[in-house]
């Protein structure tokens, strides 16, 4: 069997399950041996026929592939029916399965995506409010949440695999949604698992530092994002951030149409910043030689960036410009993103997802000046993650906080202290006054909170919309909001 008949059995009302866990495989399924970053699937085979596959694809340059045997009449995979497809690519050909299994639904939709360090999950939501404007169903896979349109889950990945991309898409299409925006992190597109999809459009909105864990190098990390633009057909839209100095060179390698976007500078589409408060951002749209105004609860320079990246897609999928002006106008919060978790205090308490030093810039270079008393930041770096991020956050926190308290984050398998004294090695000062350090995190929270008092913004970064911390391999109940406001009742 080649791989164009399996495709064409998977597409059949007949269809084996579709595997790419060998724990999971039962009698006549397909398993698909795709090697990851972690682990080889090629090494599960085994355990796969065990459990039952009857069909195995993987790789033809995998040397551990299959037994010799397997082309010899009397091999006992033979006379089990086992039938072997090798491909070049067992990513690309999972993804490809994924989408025949489920019916093609990214062939039924139109397809967008956002791809940066910071502020995919923030253009997402704009998007799918900007199509609420419309009338119109648009599913939302990322970070916070999957949503499609009969059931909004909690996100378990970012991207999550191509799969539960494909169960998703048709779960959309089942509720009625013509639309699907996406975030695409760097690791899902180094991985294929948006490789079967077209995307109408694509939007780029910043590469900074970080997932060099991962990534090894900035090339690599870059190189990996431009992925999403080299797969768009030329008839796509590339929605790039025209301030991004990474934007030139993925514009250079798409065969998309490029839309540019631009904040206070002229671009294919603006927005010029007319004020800025600790209640929202009011800015003028421009497109084409229409303006429009936007007051938007969302703050600061960045997120007007993004603002426009969501308009860019939804120009691409063809909304009109007043529409998505209300749209954009219309979404009132993102959980976890610049989060005023209670509006009535006598002093500001946001909780944001800034845990990389370019977005504790943004989001604190936008507080700072908006700040009319004290500015307290509470913060950590998550552990196994990219250990380079470190100091550079604490000098950003430094540089504007007035009262800084480092904490633990979701330390994984690190030790807390170790994560805590590569980030206090960053402070220019890491003696003065300025500077705590609690490595209980819900203690932390409350040293903030007591000595806050009128006007003064409390910042409590690094998790955001999470409901737990990752602490060794365990995940265990903890929401930053949900502490903060338990400890702001008892506050006196």
């Amino acid at each position: 069997m080649n791989f164009d008949e399996l495709l064409k059995l998977v597409r059949s009302g007949n269809s084996p399950r579709l595997c790419d866990d060998s724990r999971l495989v039962g009698a006549g399924d397909v398993f698909v041996a795709v090697k990851g970053p972690n682990s080889d699937g090629h090494n599960f085979i085994p355990q796969a026929l065990a459990n039952g596959a009857k069909f195995i694809v993987c790789q033809s340059s995998s040397s551990n592939v299959i037994p010799a045997t397997r082309s010899e009449a009397t091999s006992p995979f033979r006379k089990a029916g086992i039938q072997f497809v090798t491909v070049k690519d067992s990513s690309l050909a999972l993804a490809a399965l994924a989408q025949a299994s489920a019916g093609d639904p990214a062939s039924k939709v139109t397809n967008l995506a956002v791809t940066g360090t910071n502020g995919k999950t923030t253009v997402t939501f704009l998007v799918r409010s900007c199509f609420q404007a419309a009338n119109q169903k648009c599913g939302l896979i990322g970070t916070v949440i999957y949503d499609t349109g009969l059931i909004v889950t909690d996100a378990t990945l970012t991207t999550p695999d191509c799969l539960t991309i494909a169960q998703k898409q048709a779960q959309m299409l089942e509720g009625g949604a013509k639309f699907m925006v996406i975030e695409a992190s760097s690791h899902a597109l180094d991985q294929n698992r948006l490789a079967a999809i077209n995307f109408k459009a694509a939007a780029f909105t910043n590469l900074t530092g970080d997932h060099l864990d991962y990534h090894k190098t900035t090339e690599n990390y870059l190189a990996a994002k431009s992925k999403l633009f080299e797969n768009l057909a030329p008839d796509a839209t590339a929605v790039l951030n025209k301030q991004s100095p990474y934007a030139k060179r993925i514009a250079e390698s798409t065969k998309a149409k490029v839309l540019w976007f631009a904040v206070d500078e002229p671009a294919d589409l603006s927005a010029h910043i007319e004020s800025i408060d600790i209640t929202g951002t009011t800015f003028t749209l421009r497109h084409q030689n229409k303006n429009i105004r936007v007051k938007t609860p969302l703050l600061g320079c960045y997120n007007v960036a993004n603002h426009l990246a969501a308009a860019g897609l939804c120009l691409a999928a063809g909304l009109d410009f007043k529409t998505i002006a209300q749209g954009l106008a219309s979404l009132a919060a993102i959980p976890g993103r610049l989060e005023n978790i209670k509006p009535d205090a006598p002093f500001t308490i946001l909780v944001d997802f800034a845990h990389t030093d370019d977005a504790l810039y943004n989001v604190l270079s936008t507080l700072k000046p908006l700040c009319k008393a004290k500015l307290v930041v509470v913060f950590g770096c998550g552990g196994d993650r990219d250990k380079t991020k470190r100091p550079r956050m604490a000098k950003v926190v430094e540089q504007f906080a007035d009262i800084v308290i480092v904490t633990s984050d979701n330390p994984r398998t690190e030790n807390p202290s170790d994560i805590i004294t590569q980030i206090v090695a960053g402070f220019t000062n890491p003696n003065s006054s300025k500077i705590k350090v609690e490595p209980d995190r819900k203690k932390a929270i409350a040293i903030a909170i007591e000595s806050a008092s009128k006007d003064d913004v409390v910042l409590i970064a690094g998790k955001g919309h999470e409901n737990y911390q990752i602490i060794g391999s365990q995940k265990f109940p903890f929401s930053d909001k949900q502490i903060a406001l338990d400890l702001l009742k008892n506050k006196k």
